[in-house]
Parts: C-alpha cells; structure tokens; sequence
C-alpha cells in the first residue's frame, strides 16, 4: 500500500530533501511516497535519504535501460551513462545474425547489481548469459536481477567462470571501476560512503582493472567477438592502448548526450 501526499505532505517532504541539498527533491519525494508501505515507513525513508543515503538505496531499486533493477546497500548503483555501452553491446550481438542457431555467449565482469547482464539480455532477447563479481553483495543482487535468464558466480574477473566459455564468448561486458585512487576522496558521498570501494577504485590511474580485463580477453572470446568497457574521455586513450597491447582491435564510441566514452576491443578472426 503506497502512501498518498494526503497522509503525509508532499511539500513538507521536498521542503525536506531540498535543505538535504537534493537537486531533484519534488521527483524523490514523489518516488518514496510511492514506495512507502505505510507513513512511518515514509519518515523512515526520507530520513535516510536526508542523511546522504543514495535514493536507490533508500528505495531498494532503480531504473536503468527500461527496467526496475533491485539495489542493496553498498551495491554499486547502475550509472545512466551506462546505458551507452549496453546500446552497443546490444547492436553488436544482434549482428551476429539472425540465422545463427545458437544465442549470442555474452558474460558481463564485475557485474555489481547485474545491471547490464540484464538489461541486455531483455534488449536481445536470446542470450546465455554468464556474470561474476568478487564482492558477495553484489552477487547476491545480481542473482535477483538475473535469476532465470543466466548464472552469476563469485570470484575475481574470470576466475568463477566456467572453462568451458574459453573461446565462446561473443560479448563481453566489463563495467570495471575506473576512479583512480586518489580520486576516490573527491566522489559524491552517496557513491564515495555508500558504495563498496572495491566498486569504485581502478588504481593508481584508474585502469589496473581493465588492464587485467584486456590481458586475459582473447583467451575468452570466440573469434570476432568484443570486449566492451566504459571509461573517461581522459583515460581512454590509455584504455585503447591496454587493447591492442593484448591483441584486440580497439574502437573509441562516445555519447555526448550521456556523457559516456565507451572502448570496444574485437579479437580477430582466424583469417584476420
């Protein structure tokens, strides 16, 4: 049962949330009113969400290409500007054919909450989908957000997944953290608080991660197929260079709209 604005007002809740220094306090207070299972579950909930706590952790959910994707505390929260590289992987496993018997192998790296395993999954329609994290939090909200569509296995990059998926994988998703280091300190706090560091910090330059990612892909992807990851404009210069040290052929995508630099790295095929 929701909680309408009559019960508790909605004024006094935005009132609220814009002294919290919440941007978009009328819209929030509008989300958590309806989430709310009774008023002092509202009062709860817009507490924490005063004290810093991300809005998708305070609701338990959020949006990301379309769908409600479920988000603990601590999980790392699925960023719009990823629905960019989820856009591309989509276009890539459609490509590879409407005749192909066989769905599309795509296995999704530090897959946090399982966002983009997921939205992908429903954007293609037929995938066997693989995922892995090393943090059990997110493991665990991953394989509510998956469930039936895939497996999801705890452990370090590639380390969980089964042997047999070497050589198979057509798309290979890979949204690993990418903050340097000294740069975790200047985050918002809702990411840099109440998002596990191991979902954020990428080492000294912020890509000691993609590095390991690149240096391991060729031995997972099938002929032709690609690595996808997201990175900042300023580091992906270094991204695309990690790439064709490890024998892919990189190509630099971007969305100004979104904000989002996107490296694909394509293994070659046997006759290229």
């Amino acid at each position: 049962m929701s909680v309408t604005p009559s019960v508790l007002s909605e004024s006094a809740i935005v009132t609220r949330l814009r002294a919290a220094g919440c941007v978009f306090a009328e819209d929030e207070a509008q989300l958590l009113i309806s989430a709310a299972p009774d008023p002092a579950g509202l009062d709860a909930m817009v507490e924490r969400r005063v004290l810093g706590l991300p809005l998708e952790h305070v609701l338990g959910w959020a949006e990301f290409c379309g769908l409600r994707v479920a988000v603990d505390p601590q999980v790392f929260v699925p960023r719009i500007r990823t629905e960019f590289l989820v856009g591309q992987a989509a276009e890539l496993a459609r490509a590879l054919g409407p005749g192909r018997r066989s769905p599309a192998v795509v296995v999704d790296l530090c897959c946090g909450s399982g966002a983009l395993g997921a939205a992908l999954a429903a954007a293609v329609g037929r995938v066997e989908l693989h995922a892995a994290d090393i943090d059990p939090a997110a493991v665990s909200c991953a394989r509510r957000n998956i469930g039936a569509a895939g497996a999801v296995y705890e452990g370090d990059l590639y380390e969980p997944l089964p042997a047999a998926l070497r050589g198979r994988v057509d798309i290979l998703l890979a949204n690993a953290p990418y903050v340097p280091t000294d740069a975790i300190g200047l985050l918002p706090p809702e990411a840099r608080i109440h998002e596990a560091r191991v979902a954020l910090d990428g080492g000294a330059d912020g890509l000691d991660i993609q590095r390991r990612v690149a240096a391991e892909a060729t031995r997972w992807l099938a002929p032709g197929g690609h690595l996808l990851v997201e990175t900042s404009d300023r580091q992906a210069p270094l991204t695309v260079d990690a790439f064709t040290r490890h024998g892919l052929i990189p190509r630099l995508v971007t969305c100004d709209d979104l904000d989002a630099t996107v490296v694909i790295g394509t293994r070659p095929t046997a006759a290229g």
